[in-house]
């Protein structure tokens, strides 16, 4: 089992928080003989009539020393997740979770905001000492 990422905990109450019900510590996908593991899985009821809506949670923290290398593997991860959700839980969708002060540089940079718009669609900025979400893109149902 891979090591937590160090706001793993602060994500996880953070969806709780929010009235996510978390469904796996990590979320094991197998498809063929090979296994990818996304930090958190989650489902929150959306009422009677709309059943549940069930998402998938990369956390990234980008606390490496080049904030393009951590793209570059935010954006490769999330990708290749996506696509295996793809095939074995299409009704998942995936959200790659950072905190907001990350949030904020990643879209004040053109690279940044390119990548958030054409690779990484959904995001979830969190508040890493309040341990809550502060914004969702786009906004859930």
């Amino acid at each position: 089992m891979p090591a937590l990422d160090r706001y793993h905990n602060a994500v996880v109450q953070a969806l709780v928080k929010d009235g996510w019900t978390i469904t796996d510590n990590p979320l094991r996908l197998t498809l063929g003989e090979r296994s990818v593991l996304i930090d958190v899985g989650a489902e929150r009821v959306l009422g009677a009539q709309k059943g549940t809506r069930r998402i998938a949670v990369e956390i990234k923290t980008f606390s490496g020393p080049s904030l393009i290398a951590d793209l570059q593997q935010a954006v490769g991860q999330f990708g290749m997740y996506e696509d295996v959700l793809a095939v074995v839980e299409p009704e998942r969708e995936l959200f790659l979770a950072i905190p907001s002060a990350v949030q904020q540089t990643l879209v004040s940079e053109e690279i940044g905001r390119l990548m958030l718009e054409h690779r990484i669609r959904r995001i979830i900025s969190f508040s890493v000492l309040d341990q809550e979400i502060i914004q969702w893109i786009p906004q859930p149902i």
